[in-house]
């Protein structure tokens, strides 16, 4: 998941909704000069040539903190984001334009061209690389759960939550949900919030005994509450085994091309030290930092 992106985050005050709508005015600045990138993109994966000649790369973004999203300043920034500007610079594309979309709707409109790559962090699954093909993950990210003060209730894993009949909330359309249910939790009785700020408040005001989400996004926004805490990040068990998933910049399955040139330049940037000096403001460890490979992460 979708969307954002110092050594810790800035924290807008802003909700998903005005992400959302502060992104859209961004996007719409010179969308008219980005119109020949749309009716060019299409084949062959010649895509890097003609970003490199029109000067500007199309970016679908979901709008998510710590992924992506306008800071206080009205900036657009966070990890993804910042990455592009990075990696594209040194393939001689200059300026990044962002298009915000719902986080579902980034696959899609990424295949239908209203955009040239998925820069959102969007974890690599085997149903996903069905659809587009996935840059090598630039982090990897483990699970944790919000939970009242001193977590009364000892929730540490998912198994946890079902033994012990505890009411869990997580994000609409996150990972977590099928997490929840392969322990064995009933997706019916699941509370489905917007996002981890959402499942913070829920967890606060006693609707829920525990929120569901990743690591980084769980440390970052229990940071001012005075009657929550984020659990010790845990792998969730997929078909029985702990999972660590990772997260990706994606591209249409015909530019193979593109997702090359990116990935060589992402490995040089973690071989220097500087992937993690860029995602290192936005709250990754070096914990998160990883040597998978999509090859690996597709097969599951």
């Amino acid at each position: 998941m979708a969307a954002p992106r110092t050594d810790h985050i800035r924290k807008p005050t802003t909700n998903r909704r005005s992400l959302l709508a502060g992104l859209a005015a961004i996007g719409a600045l010179g969308a008219v000069g980005c119109s020949r990138v749309a009716e060019a993109s299409g084949g062959g994966g010649e895509l890097l040539g003609r970003l490199r000649a029109q000067g500007v790369v199309r970016l679908g973004i979901a709008g998510e903190i710590p992924f992506g999203y306008i800071d206080k300043n009205g900036k657009l920034t966070g990890e993804a984001p910042e990455l592009a500007r990075a990696v594209f610079k040194r393939l001689g594309v200059d300026r990044v334009q962002p298009v915000p979309t719902e986080f579902g709707s980034l696959i899609p409109g990424l295949n239908s061209q209203q955009f040239d790559v998925v820069s959102a962090g969007m974890y690599i699954t085997p149903d996903r690389c069905q659809q587009v093909v996935f840059a090598d993950p630039d982090y990897q990210m483990l699970d944790s759960f919000i939970v009242r003060k001193g977590n009364p209730k000892g929730l540490h894993t998912y198994r946890d939550v079902v033994e012990k009949q505890a009411k869990l909330a997580t994000g609409s359309g996150y990972a977590q949900i099928q997490y929840a249910v392969e322990a064995g939790y009933r997706e019916s009785d699941l509370l489905i919030v917007p996002d981890q700020v959402a499942g913070l408040n829920a967890v606060e005001a006693g609707r829920v005994d525990v929120f569901a989400g990743t690591a980084l996004t769980i440390r970052e926004v229990v940071k001012k509450s005075r009657t929550t805490e984020g659990t010790k990040p845990f792998a969730p068990l997929v078909k029985g085994k702990p999972h660590v998933d990772g997260g990706a910049f994606a591209f249409r399955r015909t530019e193979t091309a593109l997702r090359d040139a990116f990935n060589a330049e992402l490995k040089k940037m973690r071989a220097s030290g500087e992937l993690f000096r860029i995602l290192r403001p936005f709250g990754f460890t070096r914990a998160e930092m990883t040597d998978m490979t999509a090859k690996e992460l597709c097969r599951g």
